[in-house]
């Protein structure tokens, strides 16, 4: 049963790498068609806190339904450098705000719990410190690698030090859809 479990969960991480993989589509629903956007985003974001969209990947559809969440994809914001600090299989990177928004169909600011005038910057440089390191496959059923990071797995890694010991527990596989469950929803584009 246990051999049987692994293999499924095995696949699932495979079709989950394959959605990071895929090719980006020209959906028109992107928040890119709404200029007013990306202003409304940057009057409320502050570095640290999240973005967990809805991306327009082909496949996309397939990990939000996967993950029976509205949501496929999570990075953490670097106000500093106006850019989002995020992990895809071409491993952990930065990429401009307008271009992160430009890749998603629907965008969530969460503030995480642990986020203060004194930990987000520090979850930040922890973040940035990441950047060139590959991304974890095997972290997305559980196993994670050391030095590898999946897209929610690094948010929550950044803040780690600042966690608290009890409180919401953090599974092994870290869906972007139950971030809402470790921050504050201050911005949504909405569905």
């Amino acid at each position: 049963m246990k051999t049987l479990r692994r293999f499924a969960l095995f696949v699932f991480a495979v079709l989950l790498l394959c959605a990071c993989a895929a090719k980006v589509s020209s959906d028109p629903s992107a928040v890119r068609a709404e200029p007013q956007t990306l202003a409304e985003v940057r009057a409320v974001l502050r570095t640290g806190d999240w973005l967990v969209s809805r991306g327009i990947h082909r496949t996309d559809d397939f990990v939000a339904g996967a993950t029976n969440s509205a949501f496929s994809h999570a990075a953490i914001y670097d106000a500093a450098h106006d850019r989002v600090i995020e992990s895809e299989l071409k491993g952990v990177h930065a990429i401009p705000l307008p271009e992160f928004l430009a890749k998603s169909t629907r965008v969530m600011v969460l503030r995480p719990v642990w986020s203060t005038e004194y930990t987000a910057p520090l979850a930040v440089d922890r973040a940035v410190s990441t950047i060139g390191k590959g991304y974890d496959v095997t972290g997305l059923i559980g196993l994670g690698l050391p030095n590898r990071w999946y897209c929610t797995e690094l948010l929550i890694w950044a803040y780690e030090p600042f966690r608290s010991k009890g409180g919401n527990p953090i599974p092994p596989v870290i869906k972007p859809g139950r971030m809402l469950h470790w921050g504050r929803v201050i911005y949504d584009t909405g569905p």
